[in-house]
């Protein structure tokens, strides 16, 4: 399994840098002048213009600029923000943790309600519970999460006045301690549901599969015919039997789950990556994007070695094929 794991993180790492490399060329494609960030929209002169470039390096051939950018890189060098004028590591690690705190919440919501709604459904397959929440969950999957948003803000915030409607803390009121705690919860109420609706739909599908298929299995039989109940057949059986693909799933969608909180952290004005990367767009602030899209490659790379190495600690029949792989 080692040899397994060091050959996935070989390639993983392969992978990253095909997409840093592709990234940063769509990103040096890409219509407009970073100097426009820099300097403004005011008129300057050619000298000063000229300076900006050589400071920044943009004077130099692409190759030349690419391996700077790659050297500096792998150094934890990110470059500098033109529009935020501050380095972009740290600009990216401040809001990042603002989109972990919308994201990991949204993803734990989703696998436990997920699995829960799974195994109800399982056990009480075309009826009408399975036909009512396959339907519920379905319709918030195919929402696109921009306009979800806003009808929650017209409903929720707007029209009844129970939630806020963008944010991440009250404005008027800077509350503290227990009362602090609530004000944020209030905040990520709304975020929350446009995340959830979307990844409950993926976790509820595969597990739900997963499960009727693992109760077909002949081990859920001999147990049956021991007597044993249904529901230890299904916590103590089943259920751990039917939790890699739902694993595994999480793993390939986390990465997914912070390039899709774009959108929500732009409707909902949420200070973090999603709301920087579309304003470094605006501004053609590239080293901003770059280094989200790197995050981004990283994060889905991780995931699925996470995933793998879960799967593998959870179900001995993973480790087993990883070792029929390697003809153990």
């Amino acid at each position: 399994m080692r040899k397994y794991f060091f050959r996935r993180l070989f390639w993983g790492l392969v992978t990253i840098v095909v997409i840093v490399t592709v990234n940063f060329l769509i990103l040096k494609l890409v219509p407009g002048d970073p100097v426009t960030a820099l300097i403004g929209e005011y008129p300057a002169p050619d000298e000063y213009i000229a300076q900006v470039r050589v400071e920044f390096g943009l004077d130099e051939p692409l190759t030349v600029q690419f391996a700077n950018y790659v050297t500096n890189l792998v150094q934890g060098d990110f470059g500098y923000s033109f529009a935020n004028r501050k380095a972009v590591l740290p600009l990216i690690l401040e809001r990042a943790q603002y989109t972990l705190q919308l994201i990991l919440p949204g993803i734990a919501i989703a696998f436990l309600l997920g699995v829960f709604l799974a195994v109800v459904t399982a056990v009480r397959r075309s009826g009408v519970l399975d036909t009512t929440v396959s339907s519920i969950v379905m319709f918030g999957y195919s929402m696109p999460s921009f306009w979800l948003g806003q009808v929650l803000v017209l409903i929720f915030a707007v029209g009844l006045s129970w939630l806020p409607a963008a944010g991440i803390r009250s404005v008027r009121v800077q509350p503290t301690g227990v009362a602090g705690a609530l004000d944020l919860a209030a905040h990520m109420i709304l975020p929350l549901i446009c995340v959830v609706s979307f990844k409950i739909a993926i976790v509820l599908r595969v597990a739900r599969a997963s499960v009727v298929g693992v109760m077909h299995d002949d081990f859920v039989t001999t147990a049956r015919a021991k007597g044993v109940s249904e529901r230890a057949i299904m916590w103590k059986h089943v259920l751990p039997n039917a939790m890699v693909p739902v694993i595994v799933v999480l793993g390939y969608n986390l990465g997914h789950a912070l390039t899709s909180s774009i959108l929500v952290e732009t409707v909902f004005a949420w200070p973090g990556l999603g709301t920087l990367f579309v304003k470094s767009i605006a501004s053609r602030d590239y080293p901003v994007l770059q280094g989200i899209l790197v995050l981004a490659t990283v994060m889905v790379v991780a995931g699925n070695l996470l995933a793998d190495f879960v799967a593998a600690l959870v179900d001995p029949r993973v480790r087993k094929s990883m070792g029929a792989r390697r003809g153990e």
